[in-house]
């Protein structure tokens, strides 16, 4: 497994599989590798020839008051869970590898981003937007693999690549969870035993939202305070609970196939979201 530290090396090492006639996947993460993660590279090994993990907390994407400074890292463990997984190339920038100093220029999105969580963390999408396409033109990718988890993310990804004409196909991985229901995450490693139990809420509000809607519930406000119920009785801050179309995100009169039902809320002080989308 090759190992880069710099933009050059990464574009070095695809033009040249490239040329051999190779596909080329990427899996973009901030590191501190999990199962979830390990799922999107099983994935992409089976979408192209090559498979490149690009490993960076990106500044951008945290506002003043988030956690940035504080988000686990691990690049040995990530570097060894790569390598087990069979991954070909692992990318490892610093911020000052990757944007250019006193750069102005950053991608922004007119209406996706502001919904959801762009209502509580305003800048945070147009940091995901930039970091991505810039590692789309630094790696090439042919296609690029992104979790359901970060279901908003992914959409806005999906219209970015589509709006700017971005030759690289984009691929939805399913949600990973623990044995207990809960979603996979990197932020999992800040909630004690209680706090985990408890932030079992969110899956178990999600499954009355499911149950809801395979009885033949559709009104929007019903599963929503049923939902809520749930989450409060948990003792959660809820963040938001919305019900949303999976592709656009915009709101739904009523429940579909297709709707995104989306969560996001604070267990302790671990800020968690969840989703899942009706057949």
């Amino acid at each position: 497994m090759n190992t880069f530290r710099t933009k050059q090396e990464v574009r070095d090492q695809v033009k040249a599989w490239h040329r051999e006639g190779l596909t080329v996947a990427l899996v973009p993460t901030m590191g501190y590798l999990h199962e979830g993660h390990l799922s999107l590279m099983r994935i992409a090994k089976g979408e192209a020839d090559r498979v490149v993990v690009s490993d960076f907390v990106n500044p951008t994407q945290f506002g003043p008051n988030e956690d940035f400074a504080a988000y686990p890292r691990d690049e040995a463990g990530d570097l060894a869970r790569c390598e087990a997984v069979g991954v070909d190339a692992v990318f490892l920038p610093t911020a000052a590898e990757m944007y250019a100093e006193g750069a102005t220029v950053h991608v922004v999105e007119d209406r996706m981003s502001k919904v959801l969580c762009g209502v509580t963390r305003p800048i945070h999408f147009g940091g995901v937007l930039t970091v991505v396409l810039k590692l789309f033109h630094i790696v090439t990718p042919d296609v690029a693999v992104f979790g359901q988890k970060d279901a908003q993310q992914l959409a806005i990804i999906r219209r970015m690549v589509r709006d700017l004409d971005v030759p690289v196909r984009i691929v939805g991985a399913p949600i990973v969870r623990e044995a207990s229901g809960l979603a996979m995450s990197s932020r999992n490693t800040y909630l004690s035993a209680e706090e985990k139990e408890r932030a079992l809420a969110l899956r178990h509000s999600l499954d009355a939202a499911e149950a809801a809607w395979a009885a033949g519930e559709t009104d929007v406000a019903a599963v929503k305070g049923r939902m809520r119920g749930i989450l409060e009785g948990a003792g959660a801050a809820i963040d938001y609970i919305e019900m949303v179309d999976a592709d656009s995100l915009e709101a739904v009169p009523a429940l579909r196939p297709g709707t995104l039902v989306a969560i996001a809320a604070k267990i302790g002080r671990t800020r968690l979201i969840d989703n899942t989308v009706l057949a």
